[in-house]
Order: structure tokens, then sequence, then C-alpha cells
């Protein structure tokens, strides 16, 4: 397992960006999250996380608030495509990639049926009171 680093030259294990990740997604109102654990089955990364948005604009700002909690402690994406038109956006921590889609693109392209036999994370563990909100300036 790598890890991402952060910039105070610490680290962050991908289970924890998984955490921080879908606990911003259950925060926001993120629809159907759920963590596929890749491992052994992938060389694109440990863990994907698939979320839909109610609207483009709801995956937008899903995209925008998971990259806000994540600067916060030091963790860029690696890359981020789909921040223009907002029907897929995905976000790559090297590890952990996130998939953020409007419904009818994520039934078309069912990710999770690709993915069958990858182990799904329970969401029950992720609890939104646990992300703390940053006032806007």
């Amino acid at each position: 397992m790598r890890t991402v680093k952060r910039a105070k030259k610490t680290s962050l294990t991908s289970e924890e960006l998984v955490e921080l990740a879908a606990r911003t997604l259950v925060a926001h109102k993120g629809q159907e999250t759920l963590i596929l654990d890749v491992k052994g089955l992938s060389s694109l990364g440990d863990y994907f996380i698939i979320c839909s948005g109610g609207s483009k604009r709801h995956v937008l700002a899903l995209a925008q608030h998971l990259q806000e909690a994540l600067k916060q402690v030091g963790i860029k994406p690696l890359g981020a495509e789909g921040l223009d038109e907002g029907h897929w956006v995905l976000l790559d921590y090297i590890d952990v990639v996130i998939h953020l889609f409007i419904k009818p693109l994520r039934d078309f392209y069912d990710l999770e049926g690709l993915w069958v036999e990858a182990n799904r994370l329970p969401l029950e563990d992720f609890k939104p009171n646990q992300v703390q909100e940053q006032p806007r300036t």
C-alpha cells in the first residue's frame, strides 16, 4: 500500500483518504456512494469511490467539496477530469480514484458491474457529523 504525501512531510494512508472522502460525500448528500476495494484486481489504485449527484451542479459541488476537504490535509489530486461538464468527474488521488456521475451516465457505464469482483466497503461507518465544515470566506 502506498501513501499520499501531505504538505508537512506526513502521510495519509489510502484507507484514511477513503474515509475522509466518504464522510465528505455523505455530508454533502452524495447519492448511492459505493466504495470498492480493488487491491489485487487493478493497478489503477487500491480503492474506487463511485457516487452520484442529482444534477450536473450537484456533481460539481461534490467534486469541489472533496477537493477542499482533501486540500485541508495537504492532498491535491494527481489529476481531475470532467470539471467543465459535470457529467462524470474523475478525481485521481493515486491509490484512491473517485468517480462522480450524474445518474444516467452512472447507469450507462456501470462501473459497479465492471468491478463486480471487488469487495464493497460498508458506508455505515462514515457518519456525516464527523466531517468538519470550514466557514466560507
